[in-house]
């Protein structure tokens, strides 16, 4: 495979990164550039864990290649800092492992800042594109409601 030397904006800074044509962003973030908080579980988009924030929205870092990234601002885990969502975590529980977290993190502060005003109904939708196994979704979902002020 052809590599190339691309530029990436990642947590506001500007990584120059020599990748080839068919890495994933997941594998540059976490092989090329150290970031580690976003990752790997089921490789195919179902379960989350490597979700970061391109543009304001959620991405599964897993299913976009790293030369799709360029031009466009991304945002991982190790990005945000002390978020209200990253404290709410905290103070709610919402975390047993914590392998998914930084997925769920990030997936929660994409729906906090795209719709401030959710419903119960659009929190439990975009819950579901993250999977945890070991605990349950009830302290997220009130981690989450206590950022949007519903708790």
């Amino acid at each position: 495979m052809k590599s190339q030397t691309i530029i990436l904006n990642i947590n506001e800074e500007i990584h120059m990164v020599t990748v080839r044509s068919g890495d994933t962003l997941l594998i540059t973030l976490r092989g090329k550039l150290g970031l580690t908080g976003a990752k790997p579980g089921c490789l195919n988009g179902d379960c989350g864990a490597c979700t970061v924030n391109v543009d304001g929205w959620p991405m599964k870092s897993c299913l976009m290649l790293a030369v799709e990234a360029v031009g466009k601002k991304i945002t991982t885990i190790e990005g945000l800092k002390n978020t209200p969502i990253q404290l709410e975590f905290v103070k709610n529980f919402a975390f047993q492992c914590g392998y998914c977290t930084p997925g769920f993190i990030m997936n929660c502060h994409s729906l906090i800042e795209q719709h401030p005003d959710a419903d119960e109904r659009t929190i439990k939708e975009w819950l579901e594109s993250n999977i945890c196994r070991c605990t349950g979704y009830a302290e997220i979902e009130k981690a989450v409601k206590s950022v949007l002020k519903r708790e």
